[in-house]
């Protein structure tokens, strides 16, 4: 004897019909023209911020002027770090946080006078101890 099980859905999807050509090939979606004016200040002012950072890195590849820099962070004294690393005169504001094991500095700058967040940040970070 013979039993047929009726499924109550079909085991084959449907193939798409006219009607449904919109749910499987959607209509592109339309997007505004691109304005590239505050990525172009951007850029202009990474490039800034790498200048400075190399003439930074320049400045503590000086043999005195890493001996003088890790002697203060050892001691903890910011202060000190903070006064050595404005003396190189960079141009851009530089953040500074060190640990026993290394050094951070964040150089930022913004890309407008008028704009009140900072557009890039050139973080450096360098290992001084284990």
């Amino acid at each position: 004897m013979m039993y047929y099980y009726h499924y109550p859905y079909p085991l084959h999807p449907r193939p798409p019909v006219y009607s449904d050509y919109q749910y499987y090939h959607p209509l592109p979606r339309q997007y505004p023209q691109v304005d590239v004016k505050i990525f172009k200040k951007s850029i202009k002012s990474y490039r800034l911020l790498m200048n400075q950072g190399s003439i930074l890195l320049d400045r503590l590849g000086d043999s005195d002027f890493d001996v003088k820099l890790m002697s203060a962070a050892q001691q903890g004294n910011k202060a000190e770090v903070d006064s050595l690393i404005k003396s190189i005169g960079l141009s851009v504001p530089v953040n500074t946080k060190f640990t026993p094991t290394g050094v951070t500095f964040e150089l930022t700058v913004h890309t407008d006078q008028n704009a009140p967040m900072n557009c890039c940040t050139l973080k450096v970070q360098l290992q001084w101890g284990n």
